[in-house]
């Protein structure tokens, strides 16, 4: 098999390049270079903004391929610049969705491919959204080999997957953790979630690749392992070898006072118990399964980033904002109870 990945270095896109090039593909990265060094041997590179469609054009212009997907679009437009390039040279395109474009808050807390895609509060999946509509246009009256897939939320051993944490990434939650400071949970914590080790992704995506059946069809890829966020948030206190102090917060409280943007993220995504049916991707694919349990990912996650302190990203700002709300409601119940 030949393919090209736009992108390739992604929590998703990583894993998914390390098992293709151990089944022996022919792969090709489009990327501008800025974080190839951890590539492992065998890839083809292709240095290029894919924003500079002259320029990818003509590098692409002797080359054909059997899947070509697309890791970093976002918006429609990114999408009808891929139309114009790979059309006609690829046998398949690939649209990394997402999850988060299903219904919000949904009717059905079980989700599958026929689930309504619909979220008035994120940009970011609506942009997803029209991003599919653009390509199920072209796949309908233009033929263009288009296969929709919609992750959920995905790690891997660089960052520590959390409902609530600041720009920087997870560590400061991790840190507060390790200082026995207390942490937020968003809600009461009981609402269900679904994490997927990359390697898993990697997995069900690999058997999508030039599979005839998966044409024109959109098809989520996730776990079958259900938790709660209070099991997350333990089993994460329990792969630092601590004991979890948590306070939880309503997820509306937390979205109104953040400085940054938690209306999508939260309110439009992990606030809301989600319940994934595989059974689709069973279907196309009969022979995945996602073998990595949480908190065996997590204990590995842990590990990797104990010994690499590089991912020990310090977020003061995010810190300081965590003291502030549960101070908030300190007072509050302090106050009701004068």
């Amino acid at each position: 098999m030949k393919a090209l990945f736009i992108g390739g270095t992604g929590t998703i896109s990583t894993a998914i390049t390390k098992q293709l090039l151990e089944k022996g593909c022919e792969l090709y990265l489009l990327n501008r270079g800025n974080r190839n060094e951890a590539l492992p041997t065998g890839v083809n590179v292709i240095t290029a903004d894919i924003n500079d469609e002259d320029k990818v054009a003509k590098l692409i212009e002797d080359l054909e391929f059997d899947v070509v997907a697309d890791f970093i679009a976002f918006e429609p437009s990114q999408l009808e610049r891929d139309y114009r390039l790979f059309n006609g040279k690829t046998k398949q395109f690939m649209f990394i969705s997402s999850a988060s474009a299903y219904q919000s808050p949904l009717a059905d807390y079980r989700i599958t491919e026929g689930t309504p895609l619909s979220n008035p509060y994120w940009d970011y999946s609506r942009n997803k959204i029209a991003c599919e509509d653009y390509l199920m246009k072209q796949y309908r009256e233009n033929g263009f080999p288009i296969t929709i897939i919609r992750p959920s939320h995905t790690y891997d051993e660089r960052s520590i997957p959390l409902g609530v944490h600041g720009t920087n990434g997870s560590w400061q939650v991790a840190k507060r953790m390790l200082e026995n400071k207390p942490v937020i949970i968003h809600g009461d914590g009981t609402s269900l979630w679904t994490m997927t080790h990359n390697s898993d992704f990697a997995k069900g995506f690999i058997g999508l690749m030039g599979n005839i059946h998966a044409i024109g069809e959109s098809v989520h890829i996730t776990s079958d392992e259900t938790v709660t966020w209070n099991q997350i948030y333990e089993i994460i206190a329990d792969a630092l070898g601590v004991k979890l102090n948590a306070v939880h917060v309503s997820s509306e409280f937390l979205a109104a006072c953040s400085q940054e943007d938690l209306t999508g993220g939260l309110l439009g995504d992990k606030a809301n118990s989600v319940v994934f049916d595989n059974s689709k991707l069973k279907r196309l694919v009969p022979d995945f399964v996602a073998t990595t349990r949480l908190d065996q990912g997590m204990k590995q996650t842990i590990q990797y980033i104990l010994e690499h302190p590089e991912h020990q990203k310090e977020d003061q700002e995010f810190d300081v904002w965590c003291d502030k709300v549960i101070d908030a409601l300190d007072a509050a119940l302090a106050k009701i109870k004068e």
